[in-house]
């Protein structure tokens, strides 16, 4: 079952497009967002809000 979990929502890793290196990993749902995910969250280094985006 652990197996079937793993492959409809994967660990991701998003990176900082501000250049800094800083991570977030998180699970996304390949059935509702099959492509590459772009999110704004919160880069500690930079302190603002940036663009991330998966990468693999």
């Amino acid at each position: 079952m652990a197996s079937k979990q793993s492959q409809i929502r994967p660990k991701i890793t998003l990176e900082s497009t501000a250049g800094t290196g800083f991570r977030y990993v998180t699970t996304k749902n390949r059935r509702s967002t099959p492509d590459r995910l772009v999110i704004r969250k919160y880069d500690p280094v930079v302190r603002a809000h940036v663009d991330f985006k998966e990468t693999r």
